[in-house]
């Protein structure tokens, strides 16, 4: 047994090793491997509902005490509460609810950060983006991608609010991120509202012999407006008996590739037929959702949240979700779904109801 070292004399020589090794920077693998490599995702992100009527009260009090030009951007952040200080909703993206008061711009800038824009409230302002404005209506989809100049303003006579979602997370965990103000608080309108709608948004495209490109060819549309979007769900949902699992539900795609909207983010919508009740699903892209329209209770993982219109809840990686609707309920939701699968991480399950 000489040179053997028995239990409680190996734990103190190992205990006495990492010592040794800590000052070097050197740690030991057998001791957190469990924890690092785990069967399934285990996410410190919890499940959470913001209703959205004190946030609003919140943000227009905000509104109250700081401008959009001071603030550059005037948003309340949603964070999860299991990510305390992190700014992050799941962890690989954030979410916030942003304010844009009469009269205001939220200055010009750009940033390696891909960004969407989901409208909660009013009509009329506008986000533009390398030239172009587009004109917001409320549950629009509008996005901003990554170093693409963009300033928003509001010229109606009504505050507009949209959600925010944005893969700051991502963009810190690879220390990549870059940012750069324009001198001017907005940008020269060089090409006409609704451009890139009119250009690609039909399954069409300039012919590139004779016609120069307005927008990059990896991203040519960035407003998906809710009349369109919400035709070709209900089109949908009158053609078809619901998904046991996801109920009626249609994917955002990038026209130029057929792929998500983003190269980090996915986005989509679902509808519920009043009564219908989802089987559980799981997933590892954590997803937050937007309470378009219709009333309903979401269970996440045995946790029931009551949902009302312009609600916000999160259901994290891994966690099993259900939704009820009581009256037809329509959500919309964005995730790191579109990341996830360029990197052969995505999974799903369906479970037994």
């Amino acid at each position: 047994m000489d040179g053997i070292a028995q239990p409680n004399d190996q734990r103190a020589q190992l205990e006495k090793l990492y010592g040794e090794m800590a000052p070097h920077s050197l740690y030991p693998l057998w001791e957190v491997l469990a924890n690092l490599v785990t069967p399934v995702p285990r996410s410190v992100a919890q499940p959470h509902l913001w209703q959205y009527g004190p946030a609003r009260d919140y943000l227009l009090r905000a509104g109250d005490l700081i401008s959009a030009e001071q603030a550059e951007r005037r948003v309340l952040i949603l964070e999860n509460p299991g990510l305390s200080g992190s700014s992050a909703v799941v962890p690989s993206l954030y979410a916030g609810l942003q304010l844009i008061l009469p009269g205001e711009v939220a200055p010009c800038h750009r940033h390696t950060q891909c960004a969407l824009r989901f409208v909660i409230e009013g009509d009329g302002a506008y986000t533009a983006v390398d030239g172009e404005r587009c004109y917001m209506q409320p549950f629009d989809l509008v996005l901003t991608p990554n170093w693409q100049w963009h300033d928003h303003g509001n010229t109606s006579d009504r505050p507009m609010i949209w959600l925010d979602g944005l893969d700051i997370p991502t963009v810190r965990f690879y220390d990549a991120s870059f940012a750069e103000r324009l001198e001017h608080p907005s940008q020269s309108e060089s090409i006409p509202a609704g451009d890139n709608l009119h250009r690609y948004g039909r399954n069409m495209r300039p012919f590139r012999a004779t016609t120069a490109e307005r927008r990059p060819q990896q991203q040519p549309i960035f407003h998906y407006p809710y009349a369109q979007w919400r035709e070709s769900l209900m089109a949908v949902a009158g053609a078809d008996a619901p998904d046991p699992h996801l109920g009626h539900a249609l994917e955002f795609i990038n026209p130029a590739n057929s792929g998500p909207v983003m190269p980090t983010i996915s986005a989509h919508v679902r509808h519920l037929p009043a009564g219908f009740e989802t089987r559980p699903r799981r997933a590892t892209d954590g997803t937050t959702f937007v309470v378009v329209a219709g009333r309903g209770t979401a269970r996440v993982e045995g946790r029931e949240f009551r949902l009302e219109e312009r609600d916000l809840f999160v259901v994290p990686s891994w966690n099993a979700l259900e939704l009820r609707a009581e009256t037809p309920l329509t959500l919309f939701g964005y995730s790191d779904k579109a990341a996830q699968e360029k990197l052969s991480l995505y999974r799903e399950e369906r479970l037994p109801g």
